[in-house]
């Protein structure tokens, strides 16, 4: 079997629509956006002749006139949108997106979404015939609007329309300047003739409208490693509902054997089966799957009902396919391990969520679960261009090339664009601008024909850092520019700094050098203040406590509470000196996220002490009397979903607590004789005590209701710690895997572990095998005639793909790397996917923060 290439299929997939996107414009929603960044597809997108390559939500008028192709002499008729979500979440900007372009006779609707995935989704209005359907509404709509606009009246003249025309039945606005069709106000610099004349066609005939199945969208970060759209609704729909064995509905629910009812099966089970079924179909494979946990389970028997005769008869290469839930494994993508990729996408900012405004909602058949979203944080990082240019320069050195980069970004800046255009404005105030002077795009993995993403994937910090410097170097090179080397490998920051600032000298050197620039820029952020610093007290505690848990539940115990008071008495002193440096410091919710860990290892190293959790009554009501007085020590700093409905206190009590600290800090230290003789008729006045009754009352209510709320936290806790417990079969599999640890010092994570054991053909108690197509055949008619068929080992397969429901992290993909190659198994090819791109932080979101049930 030739070499799989998940960004070579990808792009194969946009080249076999390539009739529709020829002279079309092309529009490309949130989600479709961050896939097709991964995979460099936007030039590939003008070589298939797209007039343009616009944004979906932020749709425009002007879209037409930025035709990047000059060769289209005609108004655009046709228009392609890519689409990562269902189709009556997109509806509202499709509509709008016709409604902009009154030339525009042919639709063509692309959906990363099945007809079976629509039908099945609890709150998709569309039945099993979704696209034929949405076909009929889409038309319906779109010459409703048309009507109501006058655009059928022959009698009538083309005016513009404002906002109000689009919205009906408590629908969210389009936004001001939406027009239905072309207005007087065109940004064309030619004659209009075209334009009316392409007015005329559309008038007379009606709009054609084309619905299609498109499942080649999600984002490969190498050619063997992806990650679906974090803004697309299958990475967004729940994965778990609300009971007792969910942790989030961003994470499957914990295993306990039970199987699933058929009423309650999540929509993002239904969503990721229909997946992975269409992905292996589109790279003609016939799979064996297996799964690991009661979600992939699931998944894997809903995989087996969509497959059919017609799946044997095609001729399809073998592979394995495994399913896992990221329950099974949560500390691994809680630890801050040594991977370059993760420790960037902890320390750099991301691109704002713009999905939020999709409303999924059908009146008709409101949904118990329409509450639960899963809010994943977008792979569209920002770097800050501006920093590669020296502070200390003056304006006369870069004036002309940061004027010109902003008067570039700000084109592109809708809120800068008026109806009179003002030429060159005036960039000398906003030179450090983080709204102007900020890029964002991903990590392009096929930037320039370097693979940057790939690369860095299997490399640690330091590791990481040497590459970067290496490939600046040779940008130098071919830029004909020369650096004064010291001789050493190891690269420093300063170093990759005035590397960066000698390619940005040149305008065309930059645009020729912005994949490498970029991420020189964000290995600058990462591993500065106090970034850095914060990161090597992660790692220092987390060693800490994987130490302590294999001693004893109190030694655990005492670590974890040592910790939360550190947090504790170093804010509080903060606060008490505003000027002294944060570097370093561990914020309460790094200590939270501390306390998981610290509860997830006493579950490993003690599972049979699970009674009420892993650690004596005492110790227990030590640890929640430090949290409960952490959150009162500051109240207004303290915002979790657990306290929910407790903020408007909290924030009164931190105001109460910095006025009394202001006041202390006023008063003076001593009191006279003659104060206190004035004070002598005031002694008999009850007011004060009175007042300090009530609040003294109002501070232990509030108490009491925190610790309710911390009491519940820490039932989450005990969740978490009696996983193995759960389900006898898999902590039976989960021990028998510890064999495959080859060093007590460094901890290895479960997809380590799996793929060793698979490839070695290990038997791993807990793995569900799900016959095949062709097994079932066999099972079903000719095993009548004694034609069995055993049951086959997952390493018995020479191409692979490991699926985790919930996410995967860039150090997993590090360690199946070096998994294979300890294996001994050179043949394999193994491709390894997950829900999304998980770091620490996102696992708190997930688990404590606005995405969790807790």
């Amino acid at each position: 079997m030739a070499a799989v290439d998940l960004i070579a299929s990808c792009q194969d997939s946009i080249r076999q629509i390539g009739d529709e996107i020829a002279d079309a414009l092309v529009y490309l929603d949130a989600g479709t956006l961050e896939a097709f960044h991964f995979i460099g597809a936007f030039p590939l997108l003008l070589e298939l002749g797209a007039r343009a390559v616009c944004s979906l939500e932020s749709t425009s008028p002007l879209d037409a006139a930025a035709v990047w192709n000059s060769s289209f002499a005609h108004p655009a008729k046709k228009i392609v949108v890519i689409t990562s979500r269902l189709l009556s979440d997109a509806h509202r900007y499709i509509i709008r997106c016709l409604g902009n372009h009154g030339t525009v006779s042919h639709c063509t609707v692309l959906t990363a979404i099945s007809e079976i995935g629509h039908s099945a989704y609890v709150d998709s209005p569309l039945g099993p015939d979704a696209f034929r359907e949405y076909e009929t509404l889409l038309i319906q709509d779109h010459e409703e609007l048309l009507k109501k606009c006058g655009k059928l009246n022959k009698d009538k003249d083309n005016i513009p329309y404002t906002e109000k025309d689009f919205t009906s039945d408590g629908d969210t606005k389009w936004g001001s300047g939406v027009h239905y069709g072309p207005s007087e106000s065109s940004p064309r610099k030619k004659d209009f003739s075209d334009d009316d004349l392409g007015q005329a066609e559309a008038r007379g005939k009606r709009l054609s409208v084309t619905v299609c199945h498109f499942p080649m969208i999600f984002s490969p970060i190498s050619s063997r490693t992806f990650v679906l759209p974090s803004e697309g609704t299958i990475a967004e729909s729940y994965l778990s509902n609300h009971r007792e064995d969910s942790l989030g509905p961003g994470l499957p629910s914990i295993s306990t054997g039970k199987p699933f009812d058929g009423d309650e099966v999540p929509p993002g089970l239904t969503l990721t089966a229909q997946f992975l079924y269409h992905l292996a179909n589109k790279m003609d494979l016939k799979l064996d799957i297996f799964s690991l946990g009661d979600t992939s389970r699931a998944i894997g028997k809903l995989m087996m009902d969509m497959s059919s005769l017609y799946d044997v008869g095609r001729n399809k290469s073998s592979a394995g396919l495994l399913i896992v839930d990221r329950t099974i494994d949560l500390l691994t993508p809680c630890l801050h391990g040594d991977s370059f990729l993760d420790r960037m996408l902890t320390s750099l900012p991301r691109k704002e969520r713009i999905s939020s405004c999709y409303a999924a909602k059908n009146p008709q058949t409101p949904s118990k679960h329409s509450q639960a979203t899963v809010k994943r944080s977008p792979l569209d990082i920002k770097v800050p261009f501006e920093s590669a240019f020296s502070k200390e320069e003056t304006k006369s050195t870069t004036s002309m090339l940061s004027e010109s980069m902003m008067a570039f970004m700000s084109g592109w800046s809708s809120d800068e664009v008026d109806s009179e255009v003002t030429w060159l404005p005036d960039y000398s105030n906003k030179a450090h601008d983080g709204r102007v002077g900020t890029l964002s795009g991903s990590f392009l993995s096929n930037y320039d024909g370097v693979r940057y993403l790939e690369a860095l994937l299997d490399r640690g910090a330091k590791d990481g850092l040497v590459l970067i410097k290496k490939w600046l170097m040779e940008a130098l090179q071919l830029e004909k520019l020369s650096f004064p080397s010291k001789g050493r490998q190891m690269a420093s920051v300063s170093e990759l700094r005035s590397m960066v600032q000698m390619l940005c000298q040149h305008e065309l050197s930059l645009v020729r050098n912005k994949g490498v620039i970029q991420l020189a820029l964000a290995a600058e952020m990462a591993l500065q203040e106090p970034q850095s610093t914060r990161w090597e007290a992660f790692t220092s505690a987390e060693r800490i406590l994987s130490v302590t848990s294999a001693e004893t539940t109190q030694s655990l115990a005492s670590e974890i509470r040592d910790f939360i008071n550190t947090s504790t008495s170093v804010e509080s002193h903060k606060q008490g000196n505003a000027m002294e440096s944060t570097q370093g410091l561990l914020t309460f919710q790094d200590i939270l996220l501390l306390t998981v860990i610290g509860y997830i290892l006493a579950g490993e190293n003690f599972p049979t002490s699970i009674a009420g959790g892993p650690f004596s009554w005492e110790d227990e009501r030590s640890l929640k009397d430090v949290v409960v007085d952490s959150i009162l020590e500051r109240p207004s700093s303290v915002k979790f979903r657990f306290l929910d409905g407790l903020e408007k206190e909290l924030e009164a009590k931190g105001r109460s607590k910095d006025g009394d600290r202001n006041k202390d800090s006023s008063e003076p230290t001593s009191t006279t004789t003659d104060d206190f003789d004035d004070q002598w008729d005031n002694w008999d006045d009850d007011d004060d005590a009175d007042h300090q009754k009530e609040e003294a009352y109002g501070d232990m209510q509030l108490k009491l209701e925190v610790r309710d709320r911390v009491d519940q936290l820490f039932k989450f806790f005990h969740s978490l710690s009696s996983m193995r417990l759960r389900n006898q079969a898999l902590g039976e599999g989960l021990a028998a895997l510890s064999r495959f640890e080859t060093d007590s010092y460094s901890r290895k994570g479960l997809l380590y572990k799996l793929i060793l054991a698979v490839l070695t053909r290990f038997d791993i108690p807990g793995l569900e095998y799900h016959s095949s197509a062709v097994g079932r055949l066999f099972k079903s008619g000719l095993g009548r005639f004694g034609l069995g068929q055993s049951k086959p080992n997952f390493g018995d397969q020479s191409f692979l793909i490991v699926f985790v429901v919930g996410g995967i992290n860039t150090l997993e993909v590090r360690e199946v790397m070096k998994a294979i190659s300890e294996s001994g198994r050179p043949d394999v090819q193994l491709i390894l996917g997950g829900t999304t791109l998980l770091t620490p932080d996102d696992m708190f979101e997930l688990m404590l923060g606005s995405s969790s049930f807790t």
